[in-house]
């Protein structure tokens, strides 16, 4: 769960085609302009560049508004977009590919797909129904079965909402619907998950599970209706009906804080505030506080403190069979 967590904040997303202010130039083998169409049409061998970067395909056209202004060049057959600064590339396929010369808005149609290259080696890939990037805002929306590669983190979620700051690092990132993220065998679901490059926070709503697997091959299990998780600190916290499984353990209450071995650094000590309880077999534990450690298997609980065992009289004929051995 943790390593899941870490690891997401590493990413550096597609910031989309950047439309800076620069020459449009276009070539094809034939050109035409349907006056009733308002439409400047391209086929065979397009391609299209502005600044850095360029667009190829078989057929494109572009509107031209009542000034004479070029509005939205469309690009059809499958085309592809790329741009490259320094040693690092971006390119995006699809369906159908739009530019717009007015607002600035990038989106691309059916089955589109996103590559982030550094060097020769793709190091994000974005798929989705659409995307879309503003590049004024700089934001980028991807929909429909969205998921995004980064190394060995995987994403999946209805919705996603990527937002950079002016130099195309990663300021915001909200994975929404029925979203998961999974890093070998660790994975995270929520209806939501949000992360917040100035405060570091990665934070998941709505019907949250967590599935981390310890040292020892055993996996943790939390649910909750909201988690975070803070870099910062290394420390992780739950609240709303939050429930803990770990082997023969099971712990439940209101809100929990989860701190990290020293040396390890994977999740070891669980704190329960407020009325929460523990179980192990037939015996329940409820207290104010409960602290449970993963490693060693320990806990303590404080505050009001009341054992319950079930069903300790049921191996018997009678209860007479149960005595205090006097």
């Amino acid at each position: 769960m943790k390593k899941v967590l870490i690891s997401l904040i590493s990413i550096f997303l597609l910031a989309g085609i950047a439309t800076q202010a620069a020459d449009l130039v276009i070539e094809s083998k034939t050109q035409s302009f349907n006056e009733g169409e308002s439409k400047i049409k391209f086929n065979g061998d397009v391609k299209v560049t502005v600044g850095d970067v360029r667009v190829e395909g078989q057929k494109a056209d572009v509107g031209v508004t009542k000034d004479q202004k070029l509005d939205t060049a469309t690009f059809y057959d499958k085309p592809y977009a790329y741009e490259i600064k320094k040693n690092k590339k971006r390119e995006v396929k699809a369906n159908i590919l739009k530019l717009s010369l007015i607002t600035k808005v990038v989106r691309a149609e059916g089955d589109s797909q996103s590559i982030v290259f550094e060097g020769k080696k793709p190091i994000v890939v974005i798929n989705a129904d659409v995307q879309e990037y503003d590049t004024k805002t700089g934001i980028m929306t991807a929909t429909g079965a969205v998921t995004i590669l980064y190394k060995e983190i995987e994403t999946f979620s209805n919705k996603a909402v990527i937002t950079t700051t002016k130099n195309g690092d990663l300021k915001n990132l909200e994975l929404i619907g029925n979203a998961r993220v999974k890093q070998e065998e660790n994975e995270a679901f929520a209806d939501k998950f949000h992360y917040d490059a100035a405060t570091k926070m990665l934070t998941a709503t709505g019907n949250t599970t967590s599935n981390a697997m310890m040292d020892n091959g055993e996996t943790l299990t939390l649910k909750a209706n909201r988690q975070e998780y803070t870099q910062d600190t290394n420390t992780f916290n739950a609240s709303g009906n939050v429930k803990v499984w770990y082997q023969d353990y099971f712990a439940q209450g209101p809100k929990i804080a989860v701190y990290p071995d020293k040396v390890t650094k994977k999740p070891n000590e669980v704190y329960f505030v407020g009325r929460s309880s523990i179980s192990q077999g037939p015996r329940t534990i409820y207290a104010d506080k409960i602290r449970m450690i993963i490693n060693p298997k320990d806990f303590h609980a404080e505050g009001n403190t009341r054992t319950v065992i079930k069903n300790i009289g049921s191996g018997g004929d009678s209860d007479e069979d149960m005595t205090l051995g006097l």
